[in-house]
């Protein structure tokens, strides 16, 4: 291991000084962006050191950056373009909600359709609109506790649901500060965070259900709701085991608290119905973004009606812009014309390939990892055994994705810049693209391995 280390570390000065050579574009915009911006980027999520690669376009599945450089996308904005980029039918969409009209703060016609299409496809009872992520669960969570009546939430330790305070605790916590497995500690991810936040939210290991149990036993008539990503997505890919969600939903019900999916990510991707669909569970309510929109800033949440009917009985849920004609529409053309039935199993069979090849090279080259297939969403670990919770992600190695992720923007294949991420593949890749991105991996294997 020390050897893959060591090599790793040349591997990454290596291509990091070739990288910042073909992107001397992108340097000279973000030292202009930091005149406007903090770190020199609109989210800092896309922040990197010393400076992040600028996009200029993207068609298909392609992206060009401001120095001309060409990559095939698997980054896929966080997940949010499995439609690929420009794609016709969601193009038409949004040109057509353009020339008619892209904002009226007031309901429209193909906002109710929307709202139904949402509701087969995550078999949901009633749903409601907003425009990001975090703004989806922070209106569920407010909504749990107003139908319980209860304040105290529950949230997975390492999860991220969002920038909101409530759940902006244990999402990266160092080991030093984690706490024990039976009591992980509540520790806030930003500074701003008022202490006394700590005191609502509580925080338990993925897959465990026993620790949950002993939370319940102890406050059961406090807590409203428990949050978590169905399947863990900020520590690469972490997949919930056999019976797994079922007990969460009959441990939380049993004490009258709600169980709320955070399917952001998963939500269209790894199949499309989701973590329902997946894995057969029904959640009181579930929160949805990033794929659902087609590259448009739309979100939703939902599930059960007699939950949500809290938001018509003093519950505040508003946004000037949520639902707006735009959003519906390219989301609309998204669900029902681009992620078909038929574009999730090919989406399959490209998502197949690419982890199986992903695997062969590093079993051929020895390298510690494993690689996870899961629809449209997979990723490598540099760990041999598949997670099971966020304790088992601090034993994969991050020096070998600091290698890969030069290694691969060099030979024109775009990844997400960090090794919590995964990979998304859209329908309009091909087999090539997916057989280009093997190849480099599998040559980066090949170079770790050669002492």
């Amino acid at each position: 291991m020390a050897d893959v280390k060591a090599r790793a570390s040349e591997i990454t000065e290596a291509e990091s000084t070739r990288l910042w050579a073909r992107t001397t574009g992108s340097k000279a915009l973000f030292e202009r962006a930091l005149r406007t911006m903090p770190q020199g980027v609109p989210s800092s999520f896309q922040a990197w050191d010393p400076y992040p690669v600028y996009l200029r376009e993207g068609k298909g599945s392609r992206v060009w950056d401001v120095d001309g450089n060409e990559y095939i996308d698997f980054h896929n904005g966080f997940g949010s373009m499995v439609v690929g980029h420009a794609h016709p039918k969601v193009a038409e969409a949004i040109e057509h909600a353009a020339r008619t009209g892209t904002h009226f703060a007031a309901p429209t016609e193909a906002t109710v359709l929307y709202a139904e299409e949402l509701c087969r496809r995550f078999k949901a009872e009633s749903v409601r609109f907003c425009n990001s992520g975090t703004e989806a669960t922070m209106s569920a969570i407010r909504i749990a506790r107003a139908a319980t009546g209860r304040e105290h939430i529950v949230k997975i330790e390492g999860s991220y649901h969002g920038h909101h305070d409530a759940v902006m605790f244990s999402v990266v916590p160092n080991s030093d500060l984690m706490g024990g497995r039976e009591a992980p500690a509540t520790t806030p991810m930003s500074n701003g965070i008022p202490a006394v936040m700590a005191e609502y939210t509580h925080v338990v290991p993925f897959n465990d259900l026993e620790v949950l149990s002993a939370l319940l036993d102890e406050r059961g008539d406090e807590i409203a709701c428990l949050i978590l990503e169905p399947v863990m997505m900020n520590i690469g890919i972490c997949q919930p085991e056999p019976g797994y969600l079922q007990g969460l939903a009959d441990l939380l019900h049993r004490h009258g608290a709600l169980l709320i999916f955070d399917e952001v990510k998963s939500g269209a991707t790894i199949a499309a119905g989701g973590a329902v669909e997946r894995y057969g569970v029904v959640p009181d309510l579930a929160c949805w973004a990033k794929a659902i929109g087609g590259g448009t800033p739309a979100a939703a949440f939902g599930g059960r009606a007699d939950v949500m009917e809290a938001i018509g009985h003093g519950a505040a849920q508003q946004g000037t812009f949520n639902g707006n004609p735009l959003c519906a529409a390219a989301g609309l053309a998204t669900l029902t014309e681009v992620l078909t039935p038929d574009a999730y199993e090919g989406l399959a069979k490209l998502g197949t390939r690419l982890a199986e090849g992903c695997a062969r090279a590093m079993a051929e080259n020895s390298i510690p990892g494993h690689a996870v297939d899961l629809g449209a969403k997979g990723c490598v670990s540099y760990r041999p055994e598949p997670l099971r919770n966020y304790r088992d992600f601090l034993e994969t190695n991050p020096d070998l994705y600091l290698a890969s992720y030069p290694w691969a923007m060099n030979r024109g294949v775009f990844m997400t810049p960090g090794d919590e991420e995964q990979w998304t593949i859209s329908v309009q890749h091909t087999e090539a693209d997916v057989d280009r991105y093997v190849d480099q991996f599998a040559d980066f294997c090949a170079a770790l391995a050669t002492a």
